[in-house]
């Protein structure tokens, strides 16, 4: 098992490239199997659940390349409409494959999706979507078998909450069902907005992505098309939070600010100084200290991003005062609580509600990620600690940060990523390089 070894202490400063977003590579990437031609995706993220999207698409028939960061999806060959579970625990959102293989071939075999656990994340709103469209689903033993054997219709559907993945793949199954397809209640994030625009280059209908309300005239085909992933508004935070928290400065480069709204106005209220640009460029600076956050309430888009939750609560912790956050999306998204105070960290939790009294510092301790935000929030936590933390969990990290250590070291970090022997020690300990 992989950990990462950070002295704290560090001010971090100078420039960064946003990776692509991983939340929107994945639903293209699937999308790309229903248009059964090839696809070119530029700013496509090297990430472990990128690559295991990879391997379902090779297993379906498809032929995948990558070129650095350009990936090519040739779908002529999709011929297989079942995933094994193997594939399918491998992430949480494996379950949008569902839509473009009911697209393309009329029948999809999947089991529930895997990945690390922050809580429920029902398929229901994802089956019910496709019965919406004409689908006929079974459930055997956690099994799902799904067909259109008479091919997809448009349908009306309301969402009972704004769900990203059921949206998703609601968009991806109607863009060739028969007839107009309407969806309520739609998620609105820029990753919904970003896969409609992919579907309308390789010739679908989507109009309302980005609003309440979608809807999408079925098209006879798709065809191949070349399309450019969003930045990734997540990990853009990650950066400017590590910044903030060592009181640095960062410009980063390549980003949309314009998706990050509520995330900034929080970091602002705070102390930090950012500067925004049209071109996609943004400037941090810290404050010598931050302030005590207003009141954090986790929100479906254009609110507060749940994502965004754990590095925001790293960087109350060394606040001044008191911050509260709500978390209101997944119930299990505090597993940074518990190892966030084993650092010295002031946090009172009761039911979906923390607060937080920020600490003069915080120290560095052995401390294990849990999911993916939550070791974030505690590298982050590890950038200003004093002394030396050791994250254990990579593997989590390293589905949704691209070179994360690589990426922190280039700003001044003292980071690095080190393997563990099978007892759980440092496999370089007994050369006495363990501090």
């Amino acid at each position: 098992m992989a950990q990462y070894i950070i002295q704290g202490g560090r001010r971090l400063e100078g420039e960064h490239w946003v990776q692509g977003a991983k939340n929107s590579a994945l639903p293209i990437l699937a999308a790309a199997a229903a248009t059964k031609s090839q696809c070119v995706i530029h700013r496509c993220p090297a990430l472990k659940d990128v690559d295991a999207a990879l391997r379902i698409l090779r297993w379906l028939g498809c032929g995948v390349r990558r070129e650095g960061g350009t990936v090519t999806v040739d779908a002529a060959g999709l011929s297989h409409s079942r995933i094994p579970e193997v594939l399918m625990r491998e992430m949480r959102s494996s379950i949008i494959f569902m839509g473009p293989l009911l697209s393309a071939l009329g029948h999809a075999e999947l089991s529930a999706p895997g990945g690390c656990e922050i809580g429920l994340r029902p398929i229901n709103l994802h089956l019910e979507a496709m019965r919406a469209l004409g689908a006929e689903i079974v459930d055997e033993g956690g099994r799902l078998s799904c067909s259109a054997a008479k091919g997809l219709h448009g349908g009306r559907y309301i969402l009972s909450f704004p769900s990203v993945g059921a949206t998703e793949n609601m968009m991806i199954a109607a863009a060739r069902a028969r007839g107009t397809t309407t969806l309520t209640n739609a998620a609105r994030e820029p990753e919904i907005v970003d896969l409609a625009n992919f579907l309308n280059r390789c010739g679908a209908n989507v109009r309302g992505a980005g609003e309440g309300v979608i809807t999408i005239e079925g098209v006879e085909s798709l065809h191949g098309a070349e399309h450019a992933v969003i930045p990734d508004r997540i990990a853009a935070v990650t950066m400017l939070s590590a910044a903030a928290i060592t009181r640095g400065e960062i410009l980063l480069r390549g980003a949309a600010p314009g998706h990050m709204d509520a995330v900034l106005s929080v970091l602002e209220q705070g102390g930090c100084r950012i500067r925004r640009a049209p071109d996609g460029e943004m400037h941090l600076r810290a404050c010598a200290r931050l302030r005590h956050f207003p009141t954090v309430r986790t929100m479906p888009y254009p609110g507060f991003p749940t994502d965004a939750q754990a590095a925001i609560m790293a960087l109350a912790c060394v606040a001044e005062g008191a911050s509260m956050i709500t978390e209101t999306i997944f119930e299990n998204r505090y597993n940074h609580v518990g190892e966030l105070r084993r650092m010295g960290a002031s946090i009172r939790v009761e039911d979906r509600v923390a607060v937080v009294e920020g600490v003069a510092c915080l120290h560095g301790a052995g401390v294990e990620a849990r999911d993916l935000r939550a070791g974030t929030a505690l590298v982050v936590a590890g950038l200003a600690a004093e002394g030396r933390t050791r994250v254990r969990g990579v593997c989590h990290m390293e589905r949704g940060c691209e070179r994360f250590e690589e990426a922190l070291a280039a700003l001044g970090a003292d980071i690095n990523r080190m393997e563990e022997d099978s007892d759980g020690k440092e496999a370089n300990e007994d050369k006495g390089e363990k501090k």
